[in-house]
């Protein structure tokens, strides 16, 4: 009964499961028991069936590839092509007499370019990763308060700071 177990598997529905679960970061042993199968026997399935590698592959390695090209591709800004349709309005008119004969209305679809603007929240979380040594969140220096008694104190030196151009 065990041997028919992986024709489950390769019904779509299952397919999409399977390929959540490695979306998810789930690994081939957690996998594997989800669908109630020992980890050596998914890989027999892998090695078997390319769909159900491929659903593990491609959701595994390709999205995370795809997320951070599209991560990429918002922090810089792009154009975009969307579909519209329109409304138009037809008017037929006489060659003779240049009268108006009949007039109606269509529905015509058309691609506009628009300009998606670069998203700074995609930029900074770009930089804090890539670049964590000169983008990572910077806090007052912990020892910079240890003589401060009063809010006037920790004021004149907050506005010494920054008059001396330094980070806060």
């Amino acid at each position: 009964m065990a041997k028919s177990k992986f024709k489950k598997w390769l019904d779509p529905d299952n397919m999409m499961l399977l390929s959540a679960w490695a979306r998810n970061g789930l690994i081939d042993e957690q996998i594997a028991h989800n669908i109630g199968i020992s980890r050596s026997t998914l890989s027999e399935w892998k090695n078997k069936y390319p769909s159900i590698a491929d659903a593990l592959k491609k959701s595994k390695e390709i999205v995370d590839v795809e997320v951070e090209n599209s991560l990429f591709k918002k922090a810089l800004g792009y154009n975009a092509k969307i579909k519209k349709t329109f409304k138009l309005r037809r008017v037929v008119y006489s060659k003779k007499t240049g009268k108006r004969i009949s007039e109606y209305e269509e529905l015509a679809e058309a691609y506009d370019e628009v300009h998606v603007p670069a998203d700074t929240t995609a930029q900074i979380f770009w930089l804090k990763n890539r670049k964590p040594g000169e983008w990572r969140d910077r806090g007052i220096d912990p020892d910079a308060g240890k003589d401060l008694n009063t809010l006037d104190d920790l004021l004149n030196t907050v506005k010494k700071a920054i008059d001396n151009g330094k980070d806060i």
